[in-house]
């Protein structure tokens, strides 16, 4: 395992970045404006974006453990990165899944609880979860979202301040683990092998949207190669971790 830690924490950089400032939605379009409305970018101390996020309730938002950053907080109800302002601000106390160890390990996904209630209104919704285990099927059409990069190849990318979506189809499980090997336990798998459409570095603890519902969270996929010849992209499964969630929005209402 110690190995196999080694090789997926590669894939940390690819999905934070240490330099990035935005999600990478390769070959996707712009979302319109008034949809989408529970997109959170979060945040580190300087005010720069790092990942995604969602809003799940008026006062949690739900993103990638390995988004974790000193002094986060996460902005909402915006459409623009540009045009945010401190009003849509909020700090953030984190509850980071007990038993993550990096992503080569799996349990990637953390709990923001912000520092007052965000009122619910035409600019800002929640997104729903799954209410059981297995709520995807194999070449399910679903989507993922973000903030950032535009091109797949680092000499030619472009940022986008306005959020964009991409089309992605789920994987077939036994696919996913072949191409992977070591595939950690509880995730999904959905855009990249043999398509030019998903995510890159930066677009880490977005969700996968499949039927209007928040099935997976933006974890890690391969390297810098960003038109997936080869590696499915790999979300955290969000079915498998409801009673966690459960208890810590009733453990902090």
């Amino acid at each position: 395992m110690h190995a196999l830690h080694q090789f997926l924490l590669l894939h940390i950089l690819i999905c934070v970045g240490q330099n990035a400032h935005g999600s990478e939605i390769i070959h996707g379009k712009k979302v319109p404006e008034h949809s989408m409305l529970y997109m959170v970018s979060v945040q580190n101390s300087h005010k720069h974006h790092v990942c995604g996020g969602f809003l799940i309730s008026e006062n949690f938002v739900l993103t990638a453990a390995h988004c974790d950053v000193p002094n986060p907080s996460v902005v909402i109800s915006t459409h623009s990165l540009k045009t945010a302002d401190e009003s849509m601000r909020y700090s953030v106390t984190k509850f980071k899944h007990p038993f993550y160890d990096g992503v080569g390990y799996g349990n990637d996904i953390m709990l923001f609880k912000l520092s007052s209630n965000v009122g619910l209104n035409n600019r800002v919704q929640t997104i729903p979860l799954p209410t059981h285990e297995g709520n995807t099927n194999e070449n399910e059409e679903c989507s993922v979202a973000g903030w950032g990069y535009t091109e797949p190849g680092e000499s030619e990318r472009r940022m986008a301040d306005e959020l964009r979506v991409v089309n992605v189809s789920i994987i077939k499980d036994t696919v996913c683990k072949e191409a992977w090997n070591g595939l950690p336990a509880n995730v999904i798998c959905a855009g990249g092998y043999r398509t030019d459409k998903g995510f890159c570095q930066g677009d880490s603890g977005g969700p996968l949207v499949c039927n209007g519902v928040a099935v997976g969270i933006v974890s890690f996929n391969h390297e810098k190669n960003c038109n997936y010849p080869h590696y499915p992209n790999v979300y955290t499964d969000i079915s498998r971790y409801l009673g966690w969630i459960n208890e810590i929005l009733k453990k902090n209402k």
